[in-house]
Formats: C-alpha cells, structure tokens, sequence
C-alpha cells in the first residue's frame, strides 16, 4: 500500500508510520521538518507547512498515493488546506474523544453523560474549547478555533474514517503522562498526596493506537464513520497510579488528601463529577481491532519513561514544599 500521511514525525503518528514501515507500505511523510527523529524508519518526505500542500500537487501525483492518514488536525481550516490537493482515496483522520459532552462535564465539575461514552453519545454543544486560554507547548500550540468537532464534519463528509483517540500513553509521548509519578519516585519520595483518584477516564497505548490507524486502512467497512479507540478495561486513576509505581519499583504510599490541597500536577486525583469512560467496541467489531492488557501496556510504558527521563531535573524544593503542605493537611 501506498500512504500518504499528513504530520507523522512524533508519538502515535511516529509509531504508525514506523508500522506501516514494518509491514512493507511505502510512505509518503508530509511535515514541516522541525521534529523529524534521528532514529526514525527511512520512508520519504515532502518538508512543507499543510498550508501550503496545495503548491505540491505534482509531488503528490507523482507518489500516487493509495490511502491517506491525517494525523494532527486541529482545526476546521487545516482540513480545508489539505484536501484540494488530495486524492479521493480511502482516509482516515485521527481525532479525539474531547469532542464528547462528558469532557465539558469533566472540565467542569458537572455530570452531563452517561456511561459508557459510544459514538451515539451526545457532543460537546458549545464549539473551541480551548479559546483564549493561550495553550503552548514545546509540541505544539494549540489555536483558538481548535475544534475537533469541525475537523470530524469535514473528514466525515469526505468518506474518511475519523478515529476519536482517548488519553494516548507510551514510548515518545511529549506530554510524559506518567511524570508527575515518575518524577516523584526519582526524588526519592516515599508518599505522594492524592485525592479520591476515582476518575475513569479511558486511556490507550501508544502501539495500539496505531494498530487501530492500520485496521482502519486496511478496511473499508467503517467509511464515513466516526469509531472510538480506548482500552477495553479502564482502571480508576489511583490503580493506574498505582501500576505506575510498581513497574517503576517504587513502594511510595499513595496518601488521600483534601482536594483542594492537591498539587497541581496531581489535580487529576481530584474527585470527579463526570467520569470519560468510553467503549471502543465498534473498533472491535468492525475493524477486528484488539489494544493490549492495560496494565501490561502500563508496564512498557514506565520502562520506557524511566530509560528516557527528561533532560531538564523536574523536581525542586517548591514542588517538595507543596507535597509536604497537602500531606500536613490529612486528617484537618
């Protein structure tokens, strides 16, 4: 198979392009080259903004492209960038399960959804989440008409498979989920303050996720359909804490304190009122497509993390101080 994959150089876009590589597809990498790995899989690129994809139209024929992966849509006005210069092929674009009503209610301490969270649940009413609050990372910036909701109409209404992906862990992964964890086992911590740590919010592996990218392609009988990816079994934050520390051999006690005195790395223990625990039995059904063993991937995961730790330090005397603070608050 011939893909052609918009974005792909860094975490599930690296890992899928890596197992398309794996598997014998030729790959057509289309990014800005400003993260390409050093140890990445040899496939071709075409180094350009996806603004200006249009301008490479000839390149682009020339590849011949049998299928196409979008990987990092953020906005309705990305896809309107990409599209006029691309075939009418079998697509599929990668979104996420923030586009549901359960993850307003998650960001704002209401219940809005019932569980499970399927395809059919109800979105998110208002549009741009994320306007104003000025979100920048080293990654990745995120715009104010972000809007998954507006990339998922554009990509549906073309035929593609768009793939609401959940919390993404793994080797690679920018956002380092396991941090405020590892972190704390790297400074010798011996109790962590946490607060009811009873969210359910569905997470998925870096591998499977891109596994579910290739069953998507290889398959043509969820066109034009939005699926859910995720973990077939979601443990609650605090067992996920918990597989943490074991596989990083740590024997830290995790200690339940007043929310508000949470630390703010560890404000996702806080006590929920809407959990984002989603079914990704449509994948299973239609496209065949089985994640791993949670904790398992969990596992892999911290192992990766620890071998790779951040190149800065990440722990330091105020973060000690807040620790110690929410810990001096048990019982009061």
């Amino acid at each position: 198979m011939r893909v052609l994959v918009v974005g792909g150089t860094w975490f599930v876009g690296r890992r899928m392009v890596e197992r398309l590589h794996e598997r014998g597809d030729q790959v057509l990498a289309v990014h800005r080259g400003r993260s390409t790995p050093d140890d990445w899989v040899p496939v071709r690129h075409l180094i350009t903004d996806r603004a200006r994809l249009a301008n490479h139209a000839g390149e682009i024929a020339d590849f011949a492209p049998d299928s196409v992966v979008d990987t990092a849509p953020l906005t309705g006005a990305q896809v309107d960038a990409v599209t006029p210069a691309l075939p009418e092929v079998p697509t599929v674009a990668l979104s996420s399960q923030d586009v549901y009503a359960a993850f307003t209610g998650l960001r704002t301490g209401r219940e809005l959804s019932p569980l499970p969270i399927t395809e059919d649940s109800e979105v998110r009413a208002e549009r741009y989440p994320y306007r104003g609050a000025g979100i920048s990372t080293p990654k990745l910036d995120i715009p104010d008409d972000y809007e998954k909701l507006d990339v998922e109409e554009r990509w549906l209404a073309r035929g593609a498979v768009v793939l609401r992906l959940p919390v993404v862990y793994g080797p690679h992964d920018w956002q380092r989920r396991e941090e405020p964890l590892l972190r704390r086992v790297r400074a010798g911590r011996r109790r962590i303050p946490v607060g009811a740590a009873n969210l359910l919010w569905t997470r998925g592996y870096v591998d499977d996720m891109a596994s579910g990218v290739l069953a998507a392609l290889d398959s043509r009988v969820a066109d034009g359909q939005a699926v859910n990816l995720g973990e077939a079994r979601t443990w609650s934050v605090r067992t996920w804490f918990e597989q943490i520390l074991r596989a990083a051999g740590s024997d830290a006690e995790l200690v339940t304190v007043p929310d508000r005195a949470l630390p703010a790395d560890l404000a996702l223990s806080a006590t929920p009122a809407q959990h984002l625990l989603v079914s990704s039995a449509r994948a299973r059904r239609l496209l065949g497509w089985r994640p791993g063993d949670p904790a398992e991937r969990v596992a892999e995961s911290v192992r990766w993390h620890l071998a790779h730790p951040p190149p800065e330090p990440t722990w330091t005397d105020v973060d000690a101080a807040a620790d110690d603070d929410a810990l001096a608050q048990v019982g009061q």
